[in-house]
């Protein structure tokens, strides 16, 4: 959160080759992205990164961040969150995208550091998995898809899912932009 990250210099983006800026925030995600690939076994092309999600609640929209969506066979199998810092306070807002990415709940949300992650089943909320050694890999995701029946979302979830990740991912990020003097 904030803009207050010190600047490396630039980068090649894993996935896309594209030139980037380089931060300790972007080191860490690139190091998932090689994880996700190297030693999950997904391939390049089934994951899309920088997603943004817009959220609107009561008239007021922002944009909320996916760092990553692994899809298998066309579907969204896993989303991917990164952010510096406590992993807890960032369960219930991906819960909350994974809800808001797709007509159908997204069967699994990880949230990541870099260096730990708490692999989350979104249907009960629960940790399934610590570690970055936990996300399942690509011939796991397989497998679980198969065994899915992917439900759509009701309206009634959503909404509540809109509001979650409006007021702990949007107005949270808002807050410390407008109060921190290192991002002036």
């Amino acid at each position: 959160m904030g803009k207050g990250h010190v600047i490396l210099g630039e980068t090649s983006d894993y996935l896309s080759g594209q030139t980037i800026t380089e931060t300790h925030d972007e080191q860490a995600r690139q190091r998932v992205a090689r994880c996700l690939v190297e030693e999950k076994g997904f391939s390049k092309d089934e994951i899309a990164s920088r997603i943004t999600l817009p959220v609107s609640v009561d008239g007021k929209s922002g944009n909320s961040r996916i760092d990553f969506a692994i899809r298998i066979n066309g579907s969204v199998y896993a989303i991917v969150v990164y952010g510096p810092g406590s992993l807890v306070s960032r369960q219930n807002p991906a819960i909350a995208a994974a809800c808001l990415i797709e007509p159908f709940l997204v069967p699994v949300a990880i949230v990541t550091n870099g260096i730990d992650a708490h692999v989350l089943n979104t249907q009960t909320g629960k940790v399934v998995g610590e570690g970055l050694a936990a996300i399942p890999s690509r011939a796991s995701a397989i497998e679980q898809m198969q065994r899915l029946q992917l439900a759509p979302v009701s309206e009634n979830r959503r909404n509540k899912a809109r509001r979650i990740l409006y007021a702990m991912d949007i107005l949270a990020a808002k807050e410390c932009d407008d109060a921190c003097e290192l991002c002036e």
